[in-house]
C-alpha cells in the first residue's frame, strides 16, 4: 500500500459558520423565489399542526368540526408567534409551532374525573379545552420570567459546545418515532416519497433553471405534489377498500374530513372556546411541558443559527427568544390551540436541505399560515395530505438537525476520554430513558410515575419522556463536575467565549440586532 504523503492529509479547521449557503439569515432571495420557499415551509409545518389536534381533539370529545377549528387556530397562532420571534425574539429563521411535549399534561387533563364524567361530547371538549387554556396561561409565566429576567442567559453560561452536542443531536434523533415507524404504516406511499425526495434534493441538486437550483430548493414541493396525487389515485381506485383501519388512516387521502368540516372563512379569536378555567394541579403539571419545550427550543435555536449561516446566539439573545416563546405559549392559551409553543424542528432541517437560511422566507411562510387559516376550505385542502408523506420528509429533516448537533464536536477535543464519556453517556441515556417511559406508558396506559399527586406524575413523566431534556441534565451535570478544572480547552470554551455576550463578536450585531432601532430602548447586555 502506498505511503500517504503529508501534503495529502487534509486538515479541516473548525468553522464558526456553515459554508455553501447562498442566502443566510439576513440575505434574501428574489420575491418570487422567496414566496415559493415560504409556501414550502408552510406546507411542511402542516404535519405537526394537523397531527396534534387529530390526536387530542377526539379524546377531548370533539367532533370533526372541532378538530378543523383547532387546526385553523393552531396555524393562525403559529403564524403570529413566528412573526414575533423573527422580528423581536432571537430573529432566527425559525417557525414557532405546536409541541408534542404538552401531550402528557393535556392527556392528564382529559382523564381528570371532573371532566371525563361529562356525558355530552361537545360539552366535554369545551370544558377540557378551557382547562388546557387556563393551565397554558399560568405556566407560560415560567418562560416569560426566565426569558425577560435573563435567568436563562445565566443558566446558559454553564453550557459548553461539548454539553450542547447531545442536546442538539437529540432534538433531531429524539423524534425518530415520527420518522420511519410512521412510513412503515403505509410503505407504498412513504417509501417512494423518501426515495424520490433524496434523489431530487441530493443527487439531482445541480440541475439549474435560469441559474436557480430548482430541484435542491423546491424538491419537497414537487415530491409532495407527485406522491399526493399517487396516493389519491390509490384511494380512488379502491386499493384500500378492504384493508385494516390503521392502513386506511395512514394511506387514504379522504379520511381527514377537514375540508367538509371547515368553514369558508373563519377568523380565530381569543377565548373563542369560552372563559378559561384554572386549576393548580393542571397548571403545575403543564409547567413541566413548558420546561421541556424551553430546553428543546434552546437546542433548536442553536441548530437554526448554524443552518442560517449565523454565529451562535449570545446568551442575551437566547434569553430574549425564550421570553417571546413564553408570549407565544400565552397566545396558545388565550386562543385555545390545545398545545404550547416550540421551534418546528422539521422546518429547521429544511433550512439545511434547501441551503436557504433567510429570515424573510420564514416571515413569508408565517403570512401563508395566517392567510390560509382564515380561509378554512383552502387551508384544509393542504391539511388533508396523508401524514405518512410528512413522516418520509422527517426522516431527512430530523437527521439534518441531529448532524448539526454532532458538528459542534469540531470545537472540542474528541481525543479526550473525558469528552467521549460525557457525549456517549448523555446520548445513550437521552435515548434510553425516554424509550423506557414510552414503553411503560404504552403497556400500562400510565407513566412510570403514578402516585396520587397528579401534578407530580405529569412532571416526572413529561420531563423524562424528552430526549433533549434528559441529555441536557446528564451532559451539563457531567460537563460541569467531571475534571472541570483543567478541561476548559477540551470542552471548547475558548471558542465559545466570544459568542456568550452580544458585544463579544462583531457579527452578532449584524445578525441579532432588533429592527426599527429598538436596541436603543433595549440595549443588549
Amino acid at each position: 500500500m502506498a505511503e500517504v504523503k503529508p501534503e495529502d492529509m487534509v486538515h479541516h479547521m473548525p468553522m464558526d459558520q456553515l459554508q455553501g449557503f447562498e442566502y443566510c439569515i439576513n440575505s434574501n432571495p428574489s420575491w418570487g423565489e422567496g414566496i415559493a420557499l415560504g409556501f414550502q415551509h408552510y406546507i411542511l409545518s402542516l404535519g405537526t399542526a394537523v397531527m396534534i389536534p387529530t390526536m387530542l381533539v377526539p379524546l377531548m370529545g370533539g367532533n370533526d368540526h372541532d378538530k378543523a377549528k383547532v387546526v385553523q387556530t393552531l396555524l393562525f397562532v403559529t403564524g403570529i408567534k413566528t412573526l414575533l420571534q423573527t422580528l423581536f425574539g432571537t430573529r432566527l429563521p425559525t417557525i414557532m409551532g405546536g409541541s408534542y411535549a404538552y401531550v402528557v399534561p393535556v392527556l392528564s387533563i382529559i382523564r381528570d374525573p371532573s371532566i371525563a364524567q361529562i356525558a355530552d361530547g361537545h360539552t366535554r371538549f369545551l370544558q377540557t379545552m378551557r382547562a388546557v387554556q387556563g393551565s397554558l396561561i399560568v405556566s407560560s409565566s415560567i418562560q416569560i420570567i426566565l426569558g425577560y429576567s435573563q435567568l436563562w442567559a445565566i443558566c446558559s453560561r454553564f453550557f459548553s459546545p461539548l454539553g450542547m452536542v447531545p442536546v442538539i443531536a437529540l432534538v433531531g434523533l429524539g423524534l425518530f418515532e415520527r420518522g420511519f415507524p410512521v412510513v412503515g404504516k403505509c410503505v407504498e406511499i412513504g417509501l417512494p416519497m423518501l426515495i424520490l425526495f433524496v434523489a431530487l434534493s441530493q443527487y439531482l441538486k445541480h440541475v439549474n433553471v435560469r441559474h436557480v437550483p430548482v430541484l435542491e430548493r423546491f424538491s419537497m414541493l414537487m415530491c409532495i405534489a407527485l406522491v399526493w396525487v399517487y396516493a389519491h389515485i390509490l384511494t380512488a381506485s379502491g386499493a384500500y377498500k378492504h384493508t385494516a383501519l390503521v392502513t386506511q388512516i395512514n394511506c387514504r387521502t379522504d379520511l381527514a374530513n377537514l375540508i367538509s368540516s371547515s368553514q369558508w372563512i373563519s377568523i380565530p379569536y381569543p377565548l373563542q372556546w369560552g372563559a378559561p378555567t384554572f386549576s393548580a394541579d393542571h397548571a403545575f403539571g403543564m409547567m413541566a411541558a413548558v420546561v421541556v419545550s424551553l430546553i428543546e427550543t434552546t437546542g433548536a435555536f442553536k441548530a437554526a443559527a448554524r443552518l442560517a449561516s449565523a454565529t451562535p446566539p449570545p446568551a442575551y439573545v437566547l434569553s430574549r427568544g425564550i421570553g417571546w416563546q413564553g408570549i407565544g405559549t400565552l397566545l396558545d392559551g388565550l386562543f385555545g390551540t390545545g398545545t404550547g409553543s416550540t421551534v418546528s424542528v422539521e422546518n429547521v432541517g429544511l433550512l439545511g436541505s434547501t441551503r436557504v437560511g433567510s429570515r424573510r422566507v420564514i416571515q413569508i411562510s408565517a403570512g401563508f399560515m395566517i392567510f390560509f387559516s382564515m380561509l378554512g376550505k383552502f387551508g384544509a385542502l393542504f391539511s388533508s395530505i396523508p401524514f405518512t408523506i410528512f413522516a418520509a420528509i422527517y426522516c431527512v429533516m430530523f437527521g439534518i438537525v441531529a448532524a448539526v448537533g454532532l458538528s459542534f464536536m469540531q470545537f472540542t477535543n474528541m481525543n479526550s476520554m473525558r469528552n467521549l464519556f460525557i457525549i456517549g453517556v448523555s446520548l445513550f441515556l437521552g435515548l434510553s430513558i425516554p424509550e423506557y417511559f414510552s414503553r411503560y406508558s404504552t403497556s400500562s396506559r400510565q407513566g412510570p410515575a403514578h402516585t396520587k399527586a397528579g401534578w407530580f406524575n405529569d412532571y416526572i413523566n413529561t420531563i423524562f419522556s424528552s430526549p433533549p431534556t434528559v441529555a441536557l441534565f446528564v451532559a451539563v451535570l457531567l460537563d460541569n463536575t467531571l475534571d472541570v478544572k483543567d478541561a476548559a480547552r477540551d470542552r471548547g470554551m475558548p471558542w465559545w467565549a466570544r459568542f456568550r455576550t452580544f458585544r463579544g463578536d462583531s457579527r452578532n450585531e449584524e445578525f441579532y440586532t432588533l429592527p426599527f432601532n429598538l436596541n436603543r430602548f433595549f440595549p443588549p447586555s
